[in-house]
Order: C-alpha cells, then sequence, then structure tokens
C-alpha cells in the first residue's frame, strides 16, 4: 500500500491501521531507555500496543464521540493513549501538565469529559469530579477487564467516520478563558495529505520530538509521522536535546523559535570563548554561507563550511533536512543563521483552528521574513483591514459549546477568520501583527508591535522586547535581557554578576541595551521608535502566567505584573 493510498483512510484509525499494513516491520518509534539508550518498536508492535491501550480505554465505558482527558508530559504512552482514542471514535482532549489546578478542571469541566488519565499523582489531584486513572501499569491493567476482541476493535474503527471530532483541544487563551476547538479527522488527514505534497517527507525519514503533545503543532506532527511510514524518538528532557541528536541523528525537528534562538545563542557563546583567531574563522565562515544562500560569489564557502559548519551540523547528528519553525515568528536573522550552516530552518503558520500548517516555506524558496505560501487544500485571502482570512477542511468545525463565537471566526461560506494581520509577499504570506494587538498613539497613528518588538530581539543580548503605547505619544517597552550573553559579556569586561536584578541596575548594561534598542530603531519610522524602554529582571515564564504553554506572550498580564515598569514609563 502505497502512502498516497494510506492517504485515503475514512478516519485516523483507519489511516494507522493502513500505515501498519504498508510498514508493519519499519520503526514507528525509538524508545528512550533508562541510561538514555533508544530501542526501535515497529509498527506492527506498536498497533499491538495500541490495542492493549484500547482495550483499557473501554474498560471507562465511553462510547464513540464521548470525551477524555489527558494530563501528562509527553511521552510514547502518550501517543499510543492518543491512537487507542482514535481506534475507538473517542475524542480525547489533552491538558498541558503546566496548567494550575483551577485551568486544569475549567477544560475537563467545559469539555464534558468522561474519564481522565493523569501522568502523576500530582496532576491527578488537579482534576476532579471524574474517574481518573494514572498512566502506566495500573492504566495497562485495566485491558484485563474490558470485553473488547480485535475484531470488535476493528468495528469500532470501521464505524468512526472522517467527519467525526477527533480532538478538542483548548486554545492557549492570551485573553479570558480558554476555548474548545473542535477538530475532525478530516482536518488531520487533510493536512497530511498538504504536507505530504509540499514537503517529501516519507517512511526514511527520523523525526525527534520535544515540545508538548497538548499543543496542536506536535500532534498534527505525530499524525503526520505515522501516515507517512516515518519514525520518531521523544527527548528525555529539555536538558538532553543535545545529546538526544546525537544519539538519533533525525531528519526533521519541530521547532518553536525560542528554542532556535536559545540554539543559536549556545553556539554563538561558545564562539566568544574561543581566540581571535576562530572567532574570525567562524565569521567568515557565516558571511559565506549567506553568500551562497543569496546566490553572491563564496569562493572559500567550501573550505569555511569543512573547518566550521560541518561542525555545528554535527551537533544535530550530522543529517537533519529541516527544522519546521512555528507557533511564533522566527526572527530572520536565526533563520539566516542555520541557512549559512546548511541547517533549513522553514518557518510556517498555522493556528490550532487550523489544524496547525496552513502555510510554509518552501525548500527552494525559503524567505524566512514570510511564512510561506498555502499549502495544498488550504485556501488564503486577505480582508479589507488585513486579517487573514482562511478556509479548508483542515479548519476547525467550530468552539465546543460557544456557537456565538463560532460565528463570529467562522463566516457561512467557511472563511475562518485568524484575528491575524498580514500581507502578500510575491505570494508569500506576511505576519504584521495580531488585529487586537495594534496601538494606537494619540496622534492617532497605528502601530503594530510586534514587528518592533522582534527587530529589536534580533539584538544577542535581548530575549524579549514588548512594546506598549496605546494612547502614549509615543511606543515603549519592556526589555527582557538575553541574561547569558549580558552576563558573558560582563565577564569579558573583567566584571563577574550573575544576580539579574543587580544585572538590569548596572549602567553599562542599561547603556548597552539603550545601543541595541537605538540600533533597531535606526530601522523603523518615527512615530514605530521605542523611545523610552524599561529592563525587567527576570525572564516570562508559563508559571508566572506570562507565557502561554506555547511559549507566547501574554500582553495583557505583562501589562499586570510589570504595572509599575510602565506606569514609570509613562509618567
Amino acid at each position: 500500500m502505497t502512502t498516497e493510498e494510506v492517504l485515503q483512510a475514512s478516519s485516523l484509525g483507519d489511516l494507522l491501521s493502513r500505515t501498519v499494513e504498508a510498514h508493519s516491520t519499519c520503526p514507528v518509534h525509538w524508545r528512550r531507555q533508562n541510561g538514555g539508550d533508544y530501542t526501535p518498536i515497529s509498527y506492527a508492535e506498536f498497533y499491538d500496543e495500541v490495542y492493549a491501550m484500547a482495550r483499557a480505554l473501554e474498560s471507562f465505558g465511553a462510547k464513540r464521540g464521548d470525551k477524555f482527558c489527558i494530563m501528562a508530559e509527553s511521552s510514547p504512552e502518550w501517543t499510543i493513549i492518543d491512537w487507542a482514542g482514535l481506534t475507538l471514535g473517542l475524542v480525547l482532549v489533552p491538558i498541558y501538565p503546566t496548567l494550575p489546578a483551577d485551568q486544569a478542571q475549567f477544560i475537563v469541566e467545559d469539555c464534558e469529559a468522561k474519564f481522565a488519565i493523569a501522568g502523576s499523582e500530582a496532576l491527578a489531584e488537579r482534576i476532579t469530579g471524574v474517574p481518573v486513572e494514572i498512566m502506566g501499569q495500573s492504566l495497562l491493567a485495566r485491558a484485563e477487564s474490558a470485553d473488547l476482541t480485535k475484531e470488535a476493535w476493528q468495528a469500532r474503527t470501521d464505524e468512526t467516520s472522517i467527519d467525526d471530532i477527533a480532538t478538542i483541544i483548548y486554545t492557549s487563551g492570551t485573553t479570558g478563558n480558554p476555548k474548545g476547538v473542535m477538530l475532525k479527522h478530516a482536518a488531520f488527514i487533510a493536512n497530511c495529505k498538504g504536507a505530504r505534497a509540499t514537503l517529501k517527507i516519507g517512511e526514511n525519514d527520523m523525526f525527534l520530538s520535544f515540545l508538548p503533545m497538548a499543543h496542536v503543532f506536535e500532534r498534527f506532527g505525530n499524525v503526520f509521522a505515522v501516515s507517512v511510514g516515518a519514525c520518531t524518538a521523544n527527548v528525555g528532557s529539555l536538558a538532553s536535546i543535545g545529546a538526544d541528536m546525537m544519539k538519533v541523528r533525525p531528519t526533521i525537528m519541530l521547532a518553536v523559535p525560542r528554542f532556535l534562538e536559545s540554539m543559536q545563542a549556545r553556539i554563538m557563546d561558545g564562539v566568544r570563548k574561543q581566540s581571535p583567531m576562530k572567532q574570525k574563522l567562524f565569521q567568515g565562515a557565516l558571511n559565506a554561507g549567506l553568500n551562497k544562500a543569496a546566490g553572491k560569489p563564496a569562493p572559500m564557502h567550501s573550505l569555511l563550511d569543512k573547518l566550521v559548519g560541518s561542525k555545528i551540523r554535527d551537533r544535530t547528528g550530522g543529517r537533519l533536512r529541516y527544522f519546521i519553525s512555528g507557533g511564533a515568528a522566527l526572527p530572520p536573522h536565526v533563520a539566516d543563521f542555520y541557512i549559512a550552516f546548511g541547517l533549513t530552518a522553514l518557518q510556517g503558520y498555522g493556528l490550532t483552528e487550523t489544524c496547525a500548517a496552513s502555510t510554509i516555506n518552501r525548500p527552494h524558496d525559503n524567505r524566512p521574513e514570510t511564512v510561506g505560501s498555502p499549502i495544498e487544500g488550504v485556501e488564503l485571502k486577505l480582508a479589507a483591514d488585513g486579517e487573514i482570512l482562511l478556509r479548508g477542511a483542515s479548519v476547525m468545525t467550530g468552539y465546543y459549546n460557544l456557537p456565538e463565537e463560532t460565528a463570529e471566526a467562522l463566516d457561512s461560506e467557511g472563511w475562518f477568520a485568524t484575528g491575524d494581520i498580514g500581507e502578500m509577499d510575491a505570494g508569500n504570506l506576511r505576519i504584521t501583527d495580531r488585529k487586537k494587538d495594534i496601538l494606537v498613539l494619540a496622534n492617532g497613528k497605528n502601530v503594530a508591535p510586534q514587528p518592533i518588538g522582534g527587530l529589536i530581539k534580533e539584538s544577542p543580548y535581548i530575549a524579549e522586547a514588548v512594546v506598549f503605547g496605546d494612547g502614549c505619544t509615543s511606543c515603549c517597552g519592556l526589555i527582557v535581557p538575553q541574561f547569558d550573553a549580558v552576563e558573558a559579556w560582563l565577564k569579558s569586561n573583567g566584571i563577574d554578576c550573575s544576580d539579574k536584578s543587580e544585572i538590569v541596575a548596572r549602567e553599562d548594561v542599561k547603556k548597552l541595551i539603550k545601543e541595541e534598542v537605538a540600533a533597531a530603531n535606526e530601522k523603523l519610522a518615527d512615530y514605530q521608535k521605542v523611545k523610552k524602554h524599561a529592563l525587567v529582571d527576570r525572564e516570562f515564564t508559563v508559571d508566572s502566567g506570562e507565557l502561554t504553554p506555547s511559549l507566547k506572550v501574554k500582553r495583557k498580564i505583562v501589562q499586570v505584573t510589570c504595572a509599575d515598569l510602565l506606569a514609570a514609563m509613562l509618567d
């Protein structure tokens, strides 16, 4: 059975069974064992594990269309539970394990879950009102009490329609309560077809997974890998990613800009510790790589790439084809860094409401300042005010139990209003800002804050820049320094200082950041310039509520938590 035949599946459960038929002996997972070594698991073995888990889920008495929640860290078992639920026609509702109890409970109650699965006792304590089982042997032991033969299991899969709801994923909720996005089996399958047509990924590819499965990006990535018969390995932890890349030697990694920026920062920090000669060699290799990518003369590229670029590629395992970046804007200078050293970072665009991928840059036409063009099966147009509208089988059915919000987001012709503002650039989409984030200055000028913040963040010494200015005479910004880089800069000047509060209070650091902001301002119109800024003495985090679980800044929360700093600037 070919991949094209697999993608003609009548449901995701059917897609899995077709893939197993086509690739039964191929590895579906590399499982990380104690000690960090990996063991391959074949599609046939995986299918048996999914059946065992389906028996365990059946023991809860849930019927086709019933919802259940999972609150756990990403793992192969998480994936098995997901596929088991899909084969039974159940609707899995993921909950980020980082969410506090009140938010987790809101999701459990709002989606009307029949039961829940937790990754630990501590997570189980955040869920009340429904039966909760701990992931592991106790969950699998439930299979013994389930009367579900393989024939009956297959019948449940056959009964599930492509138009059934596969999952409800709650949005991150940058404002107000999260909304439950209903995605059909058809949405995932349509995006698998589109991604397959766009990126020639297949059974010989190896995915390395580290993003949360509770997020639509990683969730779709896992389904897509299965749809083409590829293999996936999970990292042990964020701290082990570097070592795991060397062991797994992935060809594909789904990533967010923060990861790519962090990896670049670590490499640059290492370069700064090298001798002046090696620093010059590195800069020469970077410049030659950028020239070659731009089609300009680069006579020393081959030698410099062998001396420098090959070593950087080796740190990813040596055979990486693509980083696929989503979830937030990828700064062009970060993408250029990877492109210069032969590591292609393809930026895409999509939302939970569109089952992740809607547009992506192509390897042969990779323009990092854009998010590429629509994948096959996705239609795109811009409204009169520049809002991006999307249509296609991958678009959500609606928000669970929220008919008014659904009607506001989806029109009668099926166009989904994304809330993002964009413009077209020679066939590619360029995101300019969120519609609700547009600032109106006292002089009436409309300002899009995200591109300004992104430009400021191009500085290696700035981790986050949040721009404000509604009703003010000019824009102002809250700056979170890239503390590791600033600390290294201080050490290079003979100063040992690691306390964040002390770092942001230092006059030399203030001068450094001011110069970086000024450099960014030179590229902006006068009304866009950030004329005042304040330094924040800590990183924004999910726990503080300032970041969503998918690491987007919650502007309204930051406005509250940093109210004193903002007030001082606006006086």
